[in-house]
């Protein structure tokens, strides 16, 4: 079989919609969250039942995505190299900020005083954390020798895993 009816054969087996390393999930997910951010924005200063909605799912998404990075990711990049601990800890500690507002969202109406801006602060941290990300730890991961596609494989199934408290 040549190299190139393999390649095909692996990525038939693979549904379209799944990234096939981890930082193609993770990207996906970022172009994902900076989309429902946008719609956010969109939304009228009345639209409460479209912003509530749109605030679950926003939490939704950053919560999984949050829980594949900690439980996967960020410790694979550690291990990998310890120069990237760093860059891993300022990470998790802008999760833990994201974190916040997220418990505080879920634990308000859209029509509350404050709900709008606490979107608005949550959006400014995850566009700051994206851009970092994407610009420091991947290349660190990229660089250091981990097997993304494996990884990836696991951060898709734990995704799937993580369930959401009720709100």
């Amino acid at each position: 079989m040549s190299t190139t009816s393999q390649t095909t054969d692996k990525s038939t087996q693979r549904s379209a919609a799944e990234p096939d390393d981890a930082l193609s999930l993770l990207k996906a997910d970022h172009d994902k969250v900076k989309a429902l951010f946008e719609q956010y924005e969109e939304l009228g200063e009345r639209a409460h039942v479209g912003k509530q909605k749109l605030a679950l799912q926003i939490c939704t998404e950053l919560t999984k995505h949050a829980t594949i990075e900690e439980d996967i990711f960020y410790p694979a990049v550690r291990n990998a190299d310890p120069d990237n601990a760093d860059a891993v800890d300022e990470a998790l500690v802008e999760h833990s900020s994201a974190k916040d507002l997220i418990a505080q969202l879920l634990a308000m109406d859209s029509g509350e005083e404050l709900f709008d801006a606490k979107v608005k602060v949550l959006s400014e941290q995850i566009y700051h954390h994206i851009e970092e990300e994407e610009s420091e730890i991947f290349p660190k991961a990229r660089q250091s020798g981990l097997d993304l596609e494996d990884l990836g494989r696991q951060m898709a199934q734990r995704k799937k895993e993580v369930v959401m408290p009720p709100h």
